[in-house]
């Protein structure tokens, strides 16, 4: 480890990862502590612990070694010692700015959404949900992975449930049972895993990621296929791809403002994430035969996403309509099982995190106002709230995806990527990116061009405290669509580590254009200028042979 971590980790004597687990949920019982007759000290107390949570990730990412491919801060300790379970967590590149990104989401959810009864409550179940995000993304044990996995489902079904609008309840349970549905196929296919690869290894049982994933031998190629899919429906229910994504657009239609935020902004993502880390890693044979079909749901979900959301009338059920479309981008990136593709969904995951939460941030803020999301009754809000529609139009255009914004980075990097791999799909997938302009600048245009009619004259304009609110995401919106560069070198060699991974285990080959960038373009061109050169020099002694 370097001195660097070292010293971080050093200065309070506990492990970094850990207590980044643990802070959260010690919070959420510090909350439920505080007395119900003072709402404002248990807001005040939750926040407190989120914004500490948040400095501990902003610490990772500064231990962070960039050039180090593996699983770094490593942190292990013998839980279940008969069944080789262990509190095993790390982070790599991959998985190192999910955790920041949901470090920094949850506070600004907390602060840009509060809720409008029983503070106490809504803010221990925050606090429960951020430990249990940040548990699934460093989890390198199959159990405690699927137990962090697991965790999160109770406290956002309570805040969907208990904090959401009119058809909270049926949201809610949707939510939870198609979730829990598929997290019975990953269960059963998390066990048979362990068992067959400790029968097939003549070792000892073991619930280890690395050490399974590692000992790929242990388990046969149709056999591997068929857990790959137990797990594959998993993460596809959570992610969602297409077509068992229907429980999306209620749950985020019903959920509180902040639940929306970290439902697009971070749940989402424990699909995508649970594709890369327990997918490709843990059966790379299996993630390259079944790539052709979940890059085709992929493209699908751009589609069917693009056109649901261009009908919507509702402004949140657009938003999240947009969301299967981008969750289809990083399905196409992930299966294209190249480089520039992985680097891209790694980046999209994190973009989409933080423009799709901004956006509902905005969408929360305009029903506080109006009390209506119907996007008829919004009418020349630019007029009444400059300043809010100039938010909302930058934020709107990184999700479309326009040069110089976060979104465009990882949008054309899947698209490089897929379009070496999966020509056609990325062809048509790209149509994904013009059909996001028509459904989010329409709703612009109904919702804030226009005269202000008597119901939306009066709109108020973005207070102070909701600016605070946007101005991280707006400043990492522009940052990352600027200059990617840092985020990109410490995903890079992870990512090139996966794909090498992947090719061990598997007959995939990726192009070397897509794994050595100039150098391969060079090495193709001269190959090419050399092939050409032996076939005009065969031509001319054919031709002297003739004569």
């Amino acid at each position: 480890m370097s001195a660097r971590a070292l010293a971080i980790e050093g200065a309070s004597g506990v492990p970094l990862l850990t207590a980044a687990v643990a802070l959260p949920a010690i919070g959420a019982v510090a909350t439920a502590l505080v007395s119900r007759r003072r709402p404002e000290s248990s807001r005040l107390v939750a926040t407190l612990f989120s914004v500490a949570t948040g400095a501990l990730t902003v610490a990772v990412l500064v231990a962070f070694k960039t050039d180090d491919a593996g699983f770094q801060m490593t942190e292990k300790y013998t839980w279940i010692r008969d069944l080789d379970i262990s509190w095993y967590l790390g982070v790599d590149g991959i998985s190192l700015f999910l955790v920041v990104m949901t470090g920094v989401l949850f506070p600004l959810a907390m602060l840009g959404a509060p809720p409008h009864h029983d503070d106490k409550s809504f803010h221990v179940w925050l606090l429960l949900l951020e430990a249990g995000c940040i548990g699934v993304f460093l989890a390198l044990d199959l159990f405690l992975f699927f137990l962090m996995f697991e965790i999160v489902l109770v406290p956002m079904y309570f805040l969907i449930s208990g904090w959401g609008y009119a058809n909270r309840r049926y949201a809610a349970l949707k939510f939870f049972l198609y979730t829990m549905l598929g997290s019975a196929f990953m269960l059963v296919g998390l066990v048979a895993t362990a068992v067959l690869h400790a029968s097939g290894s003549d070792g000892d049982l073991t619930f280890n990621l690395v050490t399974i994933a590692n000992d790929q031998g242990a388990i046969a190629a149709v056999t591997a296929r068929w857990l790959f899919l137990a797990f594959a429906i998993a993460f596809a229910v959570k992610m969602p791809l297409f077509p068992l994504h229907t429980w999306l657009p209620d749950a985020h239609t019903e959920a509180p403002t902040a639940g929306s935020v970290i439902l697009a902004g971070v749940m989402l993502k424990l699909g995508t994430y649970g594709f890369l880390r327990f997918g490709l890693y843990l059966f790379p044979e299996a993630s390259a035969y079944f790539a052709p079909l979940l890059v085709t749901l992929g493209v699908i979900g751009i589609l069917y996403g693009a056109v649901c959301a261009t009908m919507q009338k509702d402004l949140k059920r657009l938003v999240a309509y947009s969301s299967v479309a981008h969750l289809g981008f990083i399905a196409l990136g992930t299966f294209s099982l190249t480089t520039q593709g992985l680097q891209g969904s790694v980046l999209q995951m994190v973009n989409h995190g933080i423009s799709t939460g901004a956006l509902f941030l905005l969408v929360g803020m305009i029903y506080e106002r109006r009390h209506t999301r119907e996007i008829a009754q919004l009418r020349g809000l630019q007029k009444a709230a400059p300043v809010m529609a100039g938010v909302f139009t930058l934020v709107m255009l990184s999700s479309i995806g326009v040069p110089g914004l976060n979104g465009f980075v990882g949008e054309f990097m899947i698209l490089l990527g897929s379009f070496l791999t999966r020509r056609w799909w990325a062809v048509v997938g790209a149509t994904g990116v013009i059909l996001a302009a028509v459904y989010l600048l329409w709703a612009y245009q109904r919702v804030f061009h226009g005269e202000p009619d008597a119901d939306n004259a009066d709109f108020a304009e973005m207070r102070l405290r909701e600016g605070l609110v946007m101005a991280p995401l707006v400043a990492l919106i522009v940052f990352l669509g600027v200059y990617p560069k840092p985020v990109l070198d410490r995903i890079e060699p992870s990512v090139k580590a996966l794909v090498a991974h992947v090719e061990r285990g598997s007959d995939h080959r990726e192009p070397p254009v897509a794994g050595d960038g100039k150098q391969a373009r060079t090495d193709t061109y001269t190959e090419g200028e050399t092939v050409r050169e032996e076939r005009r020099a065969e031509a001319e002694a054919e031709a002297e042979g003739g004569d």
